[in-house]
């Protein structure tokens, strides 16, 4: 059992790396997303909602195998390794849910923030980066939360376009040595301390900017 841990670890390595990145980009496309859903420019609104239906109403599979297989061919002509095919399928994919989150958790934000700010005369611009924004993503970190830990899962998916993470390195033990109790086992602990990892970080950044938002209520 010992011996078989060092290559499941080097793929959970791959899936840390994946996650991370992807996460990364995932919560880049949800903000813009989000802002450009609400935006009163048309085109932008139109643009966001393309983006959102078309990512939410496919399989990620699908899509994996689109940007790994299809993308390369002309007239696209576009080839990227398979790491940055998993982090930028996984981090749009996982964007467009985190879009509609988001946008929920802005319009949840009491209207009378909105007249207060207007009331001080802030720009838009200002009111959401000072005002509305935090509290927005306080609101959007418990369902977050379900959504990084949904990238992470569907990371097993990476393995089908030959990246060497944890589900592809358990396959391949599994097939070296039929031990596929003990394999899938530890693969499946490993999935779970990374999940925990990722809703123990979550409930520390909750925590954190709910004493902000508590000490610019009584400042």
């Amino acid at each position: 059992m010992i011996e078989l841990l060092p290559l499941l670890l080097q793929g959970a390595w791959v899936t840390v790396k994946v996650t991370f990145f992807g996460s990364l980009l995932a919560i880049a496309c949800a903000l813009i997303a989000a802002l450009a859903r609400l935006s009163p420019v048309a085109p932008l609104r139109w643009l966001a909602i393309t983006y959102i239906e078309v990512f939410r109403g496919s399989s990620l599979l699908v899509q994996l195998f689109w940007l790994y297989f299809v993308l390369p061919m002309p007239p696209f002509n576009v080839e990227m390794s398979a790491f940055a095919v998993a982090v930028v399928g996984l981090g749009l994919n996982i964007g467009a849910y985190g879009a509609e989150v988001l946008r929920g958790a802005i319009r949840s934000v009491h209207q009378g923030q909105h007249e207060a700010c207007q009331a001080l005369n802030m720009t838009p611009l200002t009111r959401m980066r000072r005002i509305i924004l935090p509290q927005a993503l306080l609101a959007a970190i418990p369902p977050g939360t379900n959504l990084l830990i949904e990238l992470l899962k569907n990371t097993s998916l990476v393995s089908l376009i030959t990246l060497s993470d944890l589900a592809f390195r358990a396959r391949q033990l599994d097939q070296a040595t039929l031990m596929t109790m003990e394999i899938f086992g530890l693969a499946l602990v490993i999935y779970f301390v990374l999940a925990q990892a990722i809703n123990f970080g979550m409930r520390q950044l909750e925590r954190r900017l709910a004493r902000g938002r508590m000490r610019g209520g009584l400042s």
